[in-house]
């Protein structure tokens, strides 16, 4: 038992005591708990470390340290210490992200060793539903991509990444990983579009952390030569049908807040704002 105030990176046999902290806020925390209710703590398997600080020997706080650094119900002593550990260590994340308060907190701390970021979203509203909307039919042409199907899906993919995140998801490894993310999410069945007469993606969105109590919808797209037909929020209710019958019994998402009609859909179909996240993009 630690009986002082430290932080340090947590090991497989911390892992109920992670999974304690992650429920108390399941969903805000459901990215780091999916990652780890599959591969536990173990850093090889997490794709990074799990840094856990302690108070009076007890874990208070966590944070996760892969391609992104994302605090977990951090305190402010917690995140002084994580930012502490993160210098030491230096950058190895793409992006910094978490719940708006600790996030920003955090980034001050780093920002003179690890700034200029490329782009600083400061508020993205988190938002909640547990109920199909009233008066949106579900789109009946939304429906679960097919594995033989990935070859379409990823030109809207890569489109959407490029359009929400600024950069390519094929530059560096030539989209070797992204590509293996996408597949993944295709072959456990929470990947969703609508296809046209000559099978172009014309609206797409996945289900990407799931959890027992939770899942999170993202990447939702509209091509745009289709966006303003109205595809977008019976689209998005499909995808909630699904989430809500074979996934979680709440879905989230988070959302840029300048993105006035990705919110104005959101809304109409149900979702209300519960939170706000930050994201620090490098």
């Amino acid at each position: 038992m630690l009986t002082q105030t430290t932080s340090r990176v947590l090991e497989p046999s911390d892992l109920d005591a992670a999974l304690a902290i992650l429920d108390r806020e399941p969903v805000a925390n459901a990215f780091v708990t999916s990652r780890v209710q599959v591969a536990g703590l173990d850093p090889w398997r997490l794709g990074g470390e799990m840094w856990g600080w302690y108070e009076g020997g007890m874990l208070t706080s966590l944070c996760y340290a892969g391609a992104n650094l994302v605090p977990v119900c951090a305190t402010p002593r917690a995140v002084r210490a994580f930012a502490d550990r993160a210098r030491r260590a230096g950058r190895r994340c793409s992006s910094v992200v978490g719940p708006s308060t600790p996030t920003a907190a955090l980034w001050r701390l780093l920002e003179p060793q690890w700034g200029p970021a490329r782009e600083v979203r400061a508020h993205q509203p988190l938002m909640v539903t547990d109920r199909l909307p009233d008066g949106i039919a579900p789109d009946p042409y939304v429906r679960r991509v097919r594995k033989d199907e990935m070859e379409k899906l990823m030109p809207a993919c890569v489109a959407m990444f490029t359009e929400e995140v600024g950069i390519s998801p094929l530059a560096g490894d030539g989209g070797l990983l992204y590509q293996a993310r996408v597949a993944e999410l295709v072959g456990a069945g929470r990947a969703f579009a609508r296809f046209d007469m000559d099978g172009k993606v014309v609206f797409k969105a996945e289900i990407g952390a799931a959890t027992e109590r939770t899942c999170q919808i993202q990447g939702v797209w509209v091509a745009p030569e289709y966006r303003g037909s109205g595809l977008a929020a019976p689209g998005m209710a499909a995808v909630l049908r699904y989430a809500l019958a074979d996934v979680a019994p709440v879905a989230s998402l988070y959302v840029n807040d300048f993105n006035t009609p990705a919110r104005r859909t959101y809304q109409r179909v149900g979702f209300q704002e519960v939170g706000e996240f930050m994201s620090i993009l490098f």
